[in-house]
């Protein structure tokens, strides 16, 4: 686990993710009124990631109680790189009471962008542009469990790792086919969508007609 550090609780203070720092979570399920908040996972893109295991106080822990974590997530002056960030966002804002902003969303940029293909899970993106192949074994297990296995902690910090080498793919070719802007309005526009998701708004989707 080389370059990878799990934090109880907290991230240390004084720790420097630089102007764009990757950001990603992992919960006990897929709905983040239902399903906690387990880790989060951080990474500036040099190679090494630092997970953050919130622990409720019901088990010990201090639950919500990790102030560094939440003033990085709430910093003007730092964007919080996703993927698809509309999840992680939306459980973060639940969990913490912190909306992450500003942002960017490597799916949505993939989406605007590889029009040539429909596949752009981060599995396909760190294939295609970071010449990396992950593993998504670990992508159900137990994220809830007071100790972490290696493989899951492995896992995690893959979620993180490469998303600064594929942003860096995904914004040259928005700015070659003159859809840089409008990416950013759906950055922009992110965290209000998955405010949205919370309170309800997914289906119908007031969007439509």
């Amino acid at each position: 686990m080389s370059g990878i550090t799990l934090h109880k609780h907290d991230l240390p203070a004084g720790l420097d993710f630089g102007p764009v720092v990757a950001v990603d979570t992992e919960t006990m399920g897929l709905n983040p009124h239902r399903d906690r908040l387990c880790l989060v996972q951080f990474s500036s893109g040099d190679g090494t990631a630092h997970l953050v295991q919130i622990i409720p106080k019901s088990l010990g822990g201090r639950g919500g109680n990790c102030h560094n974590l939440k003033a990085l997530l709430a910093n003007p002056d730092v964007t919080k790189l996703f993927h698809y960030g509309r999840f992680d966002i939306a459980a973060l804002y639940n969990a913490l009471g912190v909306l992450a902003a500003p942002v960017i969303c490597t799916k949505i940029a993939s989406k605007l962008v590889r029009t040539y293909t429909d596949r752009h899970g981060l599995k396909d993106l760190c294939k295609d542009l970071a010449g990396v192949d992950i593993s998504k074994q670990q992508q159900t297990s137990n994220w809830g469990a007071l100790e972490l296995s290696p493989e899951q902690l492995t896992y995690a910090a893959s979620d993180v790792l490469y998303l600064h080498k594929i942003w860096e793919q995904l914004s040259a070719m928005l700015v070659r086919e003159n859809r840089l802007d409008i990416a950013e309005a759906a950055f922009n526009f992110l965290p209000t969508r998955a405010r949205l998701d919370l309170l309800g708004y997914v289906e119908p989707d007031i969007f439509t007609h």
